[in-house]
């Protein structure tokens, strides 16, 4: 196969699938406010961030944005105070010795410094452009979490987490997920596929019988169904995409057999007393891979889309951050109405994306298997040119 651009892509894809968030840096868990914008988006917003301060040292910060939306101070004071020094004056953040947990939005602290408790303490700590000091006087550790509305390369979702993490947890799901539930299906289809078109008879008649059973029944509202008699764990939902994906395999290997079960090379395996089950695996299986690995590279994106479509409806293990799952819960959550579309379009994106890869696999593939169809393709951009 040609080095196309697909091949490409599914490769960087399985490489970050494989090596995840912390081979690129990112974070995992709940690290800054909820829906906070991607760094590149607004620069008039404070990212998110800690000053550190010890045993009598001043931590300054340059400050250029607005106040920010949370800030809070952690640490233990030995003895002295904690001041925090603004270019409209200076607070006295703490007097007591003993453990810090302060945060700006509890009311205590407001009238510890003499604000309102309808005030926004965040604005009187961080009032105007300028030169800012932590100041621990004495012998502590103390630590100031400044939360703005900015975090990362693609922002954070509902509940403060990294969306950039979830994308790239999201591509090991869906392939794991497609891959898995198309080979199954596959090597399940092949089997009947198989047995049906060379055996013929009452178990060609009850297979395919069985198949046009499995075909007439709509499929999302049984996946639905399943899913919630069975539990919504992976494993589980890769068994119910399997079962309700094979038909169609079965039917193409069953005409590819029947075409070949009575060709003289099989007639001449039978004559030689060659039995059944060594012509079916042995010179009839071979005889479909090609074709297989065609439809295994053309269904991989109808099982992902069938997980996204799971995910999206609730139906799918919420410890488990796949794309289907961050559209429902951006949805369920108010991504939309927040105006936070950071977190709606690289899952979006995401499952397009590796569905497009696919398919163009898969049409390389089927123009590998039958060359007509390299030709008719060749044709066709031939004619659009001329026109």
């Amino acid at each position: 196969m040609k080095r196309r651009l697909s091949t490409i892509c599914l490769a960087l894809l399985i490489i970050l699938a494989i090596a995840g968030p912390k081979w690129l840096g990112l974070q995992d868990g709940v690290q800054a406010p909820a829906y906070s914008k991607p760094y590149w988006l607004d620069s008039t917003v404070a990212g998110s961030f800690t000053l550190d301060a010890r045993d009598g040292e001043e931590v300054p910060l340059s400050w250029s944005y607005a106040p920010p939306l949370r800030v809070t101070i952690t640490g233990r004071l030995d003895e002295g105070f904690v001041r925090w020094r603004t270019p409209d004056g200076d607070f006295i953040l703490a007097d007591t010795p003993g453990e810090l947990d302060l945060d700006a939005r509890d009311i205590p602290f407001k009238r510890a410094m003499g604000i309102s408790p309808f005030g926004n303490m965040a604005s009187v700590l961080f009032p105007a452009d300028g030169e800012y000091k932590l100041d621990l006087v004495g012998r502590g550790d103390v630590s100031m979490k400044v939360e703005g509305g900015r975090w990362g390369v693609l922002g954070t979702d509902h509940r403060g987490r990294d969306v950039a993490t979830l994308f790239v947890r999201g591509i090991r799901v869906s392939l794991l997920v497609g891959i898995t539930a198309t080979l199954i299906a596959t090597l399940l289809g092949m089997s009947l596929g198989l047995l049906s078109g060379y055996v013929g008879g009452l178990t060609d008649t009850l297979i395919m019988r069985f198949v046009d059973v499995l075909l007439s029944i709509p499929t999302l509202p049984i996946l639905m169904v399943l899913a919630g008699i069975w539990g919504k764990g992976l494993w589980n939902l890769v068994f119910i995409l399997s079962i309700f994906s094979w038909m169609g395999t079965a039917r193409t290997v069953r005409a590819m057999t029947l075409s070949l079960r009575d060709a003289p090379w099989v007639e001449g395996l039978r004559a030689i007393g060659a039995r059944r089950h060594y012509i079916i695996f042995r010179h009839l299986a071979p005889e479909a891979l090609p074709l297989l690995l065609a439809n295994v590279a053309l269904g991989v994106p109808g099982a992902i889309l069938a997980e996204a479509g799971l995910s999206f409806l609730g139906l799918s293990d919420p410890r488990v951050p796949s794309w289907g799952r961050a559209l429902h819960e951006a949805h369920t959550y108010g991504a939309f109405t927040n105006g936070a579309w950071w977190t709606i379009l690289p899952a979006g994106l995401g499952i397009s994306m590796i569905c497009l890869i696919f398919m163009d696999i898969g049409r390389k593939l089927e123009e590998q298997v039958d060359p007509r169809l390299s030709a008719a393709t060749a044709l066709t951009f031939q004619r659009e040119g001329e026109e």
